[in-house]
């Protein structure tokens, strides 16, 4: 098996571009997944932020993860869980309109770190969409364009802890699923691992690395590469010892964002080709809520119907 891709930003601007690039291109291909370092993200806000989402853990959420899972009995599980997940979670969002300053869990600190965080990573996200225009030779902003919608992008971050769990062979942390939105960028504990990926029927650990930020691709980019660039199927595993960090931020499209395979990537004079549906994003999130958890073709499958159907009204309107 091939070596996890690494992408090293700070050789972007040397004379081994074309190699980073190719890394990018290989992985979002054949992975769906890389891990970035020297991202320009500092380390002092990366361990600042590390610090207090463990506070936060142990001070607000550590409890009441306690008494849920007394509550259901989960301490004493003797069959496979498999309509429940071994985490402890929050959400914040900051576009198109930020929610950080409304959660009255965090304190002052932790609510500025996390905005200006965030800040940092969707100058990443941005950076990352030209950067994957750039590989498939569409023109610059085409991606954030699309994303745009006529509000702007969702942009949101979940914060997770994953406790130690006494049955972890019997609960995931996180069940197998692929990620409904655009590009997702994880800050992940660099000593606990957990995050596993599905790649030629095999679940691979993508490792823990100390300030690095962990990316994979959503649905909404192999819908838009029509198929080139895939969103693969990732999961948690509990671990019976030790609890893990995890802030993921989605960089989505905005509700309203129409998403087809981009013209550019759909072979000319071939209809066939065009292998994926249209939609406008939040239907597919409506239809996401449902079947997060099971294949994303079934997803695929039911736009494209929903969409003809839409066609033919529209056409017995005329």
């Amino acid at each position: 098996m091939a070596n996890f891709p690494v992408v090293d930003m700070g050789k972007l601007n040397t004379e081994e571009r074309a190699a980073a690039m190719e890394i990018i291109k290989d992985a979002c291909e054949n992975w769906g997944f890389f891990e970035l370092v020297n991202h320009g993200i500092s380390i002092e806000l990366m361990d600042t932020v590390e610090r207090l989402t463990k506070e936060h853990y142990k001070k607000t959420m550590e409890q009441r993860f306690k008494e849920m899972v007394a509550s259901k009995g989960l301490e004493s599980v003797q069959s496979e869980i498999n309509d429940l997940d071994w985490e402890s979670t929050f959400f914040l969002r900051h576009l198109p309109v930020s929610n950080v300053s409304d959660n009255s869990d965090l304190d002052e600190e932790y609510r500025k770190t996390m905005k200006k965080f965030a800040l940092e990573l969707e100058k990443l996200a941005e950076q990352l969409l030209d950067l994957l225009c750039e590989n498939l030779g569409l023109e610059k902003g085409y991606l954030k364009k699309v994303f745009y919608g006529s509000k702007g992008p969702n942009f949101g971050t979940k914060v997770s802890n994953y406790p130690p769990c006494p049955t972890p062979d019997l609960i995931k942390g996180l069940r197998a699923h692929t990620d409904a939105g655009g590009i997702i960028l994880l800050f992940q504990d660099d000593k606990v691992s957990g995050l596993q990926l599905l790649k030629d029927d095999q679940w691979i650990d993508v490792p823990p690395m100390r300030h690095s930020i962990v990316i994979n691709l959503g649905d909404q980019l192999e819908v838009i590469t029509n198929g080139k660039y895939k969103s693969v199927m990732h999961r948690v595993i509990a671990q019976a010892d030790d609890t893990r960090m995890s802030i993921a931020s989605f960089y989505n499209p905005g509700d309203d964002a129409v998403i087809s395979p981009a013209p550019a990537l759909v072979k000319e004079l071939d209809e066939t080709s065009q292998v994926y549906p249209k939609f406008v994003f939040d239907d597919y999130m409506k239809l996401y809520a449902g079947l997060k958890f099971q294949a994303k073709e079934p997803r695929f499958e039911a736009m494209k119907a929903n969409a003809s159907v839409v066609d033919v009204g529209a056409i017995a309107t005329v």
